[in-house]
């Protein structure tokens, strides 16, 4: 398998039926934005905690699906699809991490130790996938919701384990001042 292939030098790219797209499509745009999260994730790894450095792995593979689902404009029953067990997947995670964490009572500012930051980065790159997928989901059909509810829980999940990396380090949270 080559690298390079010359296929997207005139500014399109191929989905999974092959068929031709440009790169600014919403489309593109939605899970080109999920594989960013994806490489944020990956930045983050190893967190120093491998109970937490487990969870962010299952969630790359995760978003891996995403990008799949979502590059895929007419799925077969076989092929790569976000199911609501991914999303209880990440609810569960959130439940076993917020068992061990203060409750949250404020708004906090998005910082703290290193891959506490990064998670936090991570969580507001998102967010901001999720508002591509919405809008993309917006102008095309049969775009997979589920798939849109399992980035809205991840960014909560990321949320959640960046407090939770931080209190492990000893980091206080800081509200914001208003």
């Amino acid at each position: 398998m080559t690298i390079y292939t010359g296929r997207g030098d005139q500014g399109q790219t191929d989905l999974r039926n092959m068929e031709r797209v440009s790169k600014d499509s919403r489309r593109i745009e939605a899970y080109g934005t999920v594989d960013e999260v994806n490489a944020l994730v990956g930045v983050v790894r190893p967190t120093g905690h491998d109970d937490i450095d487990e969870k962010l792995r299952v969630i790359q593979n995760h978003l891996h699906i995403v990008q799949a689902d979502f590059a895929n404009p007419s799925p077969e029953e076989d092929d790569p699809r976000i199911q609501e067990s991914h999303v209880e997947t990440l609810e569960d995670l959130i439940d076993e991490a917020d068992s061990e964490l203060d409750p949250l009572e404020s708004f906090i500012l998005p910082s703290g130790s290193e891959p506490g930051a990064k998670l936090h980065h991570a969580r507001a790159v998102c967010r901001r996938a999720e508002r591509r997928c919405v809008s993309f989901a917006a102008e095309e059909a049969g775009v997979n919701e589920t798939a849109i509810i399992y980035l809205n829980r991840l960014s909560d999940a990321l949320f959640t384990l960046a407090r939770l990396v931080n209190k492990r380090e000893g980091i206080r949270e800081e509200n914001p001042d208003y």
